[in-house]
């Protein structure tokens, strides 16, 4: 018996014995780390969410300009007429500037989300430079080509002879390069020191500068982008009235039994503008506004 009780003594003096201060620090470090798992999978769950919302809106505009741009090319090559020729040939340069507008700035702004942003002392460097003015080409070239197709439709619906001679397709190609060239020098003013682009928070994209040291060219910068968009904006819409209530009125008058193929073509071009503005409406006046 004296046997076995030294055997028991040798054997529990064989286990560690733990402190109260070796158990807390172990519950500490236990919880530290059930804390520091907690943390990651949060992160990945909010880069996986901001992930998801970059790459629905591009996937979207991506797909459904693709299927209008296909149907806008068959519809030209088969177009006879010459007003509704033009009318298309301003329809598919838009589709084609929206559809990069969706690419290039989302393949951009999903490589920031998938790096989790931009580092918070970067206010600003060349892949910034780049996207914020991708954001203004993009985001004004539409806003000029609704209001320069509101214009030509204006015309033809109210002068249709003197839309006949002056609105051809060479002149409509003009049209279009004036557009984006001007659209791309505003977008470049930045690169002479008129106006700024900037990190915008959560800093996964890029802007005009209207919120950290903000300058006057910066001010001047924001006013010109802002007045010009809600300028091409109130044009489409003033534009597209005069179109609207011209048909109306034309549909009043008409005779019973007479027949005007045209006047549906124009009446089916003005309801695809109005569309068009609508959707510029929505989509762009509150960051016009904002600005």
């Amino acid at each position: 018996m004296f046997a076995l009780r030294h055997f028991d003594s040798s054997a529990s003096s064989l286990h560690p014995r733990w402190g109260n201060g070796s158990a807390g620090m172990v519950e500490a470090m236990v919880t530290d780390m059930e804390h520091q798992q907690q943390e990651n999978v949060t992160a990945l769950q909010n880069q996986t969410s901001g992930a998801m919302i970059v790459v629905l809106p591009m996937s979207l505009g991506i797909i459904s300009n693709t299927v209008a741009l296909f149907i806008l090319v068959n519809a030209y090559s088969l177009q006879r007429r010459h007003s509704k020729a033009t009318f298309l040939l301003f329809a598919t340069s838009l589709v084609i500037t929206d559809f990069f507008g969706h690419v290039i700035p989302g393949a951009l702004v999903l490589r920031l989300y998938l790096s989790g942003g931009a580092s918070p002392e970067d206010s600003s460097d060349s892949m910034c430079q780049f996207l914020g003015g991708s954001m203004v080409f993009f985001g004004l070239c539409p806003l000029f080509m609704g209001c320069a197709m509101a214009a030509e439709r204006c015309l033809g619906v109210t002068k249709p002879l003197l839309h006949s001679s002056l609105v051809t397709k060479t002149r409509t190609k003009v049209c279009l390069s004036i557009i984006w060239l001007a659209a791309l020098s505003v977008a470049l003013l930045p690169c002479f020191q008129l106006g700024s682009y900037t990190y915008q928070e959560p800093k996964t994209w890029c802007f005009i500068n209207v919120l950290n040291d903000t300058m006057e060219v910066d001010v001047a910068f924001v006013v010109l982008f802002s007045g010009l968009g809600l300028t091409s904006l109130a044009v489409a819409l003033v534009c597209n009235t005069i179109s609207g209530l011209t048909l109306v009125l034309a549909r009043i008058r008409r005779q019973p039994g007479s027949h005007h193929s045209a006047r549906s073509h124009d009446i089916e071009m003005v309801v695809q503008l109005v569309g068009i503005t609508v959707t510029s409406c929505i989509c762009w006046s509150p960051l016009l506004l904002a600005s």
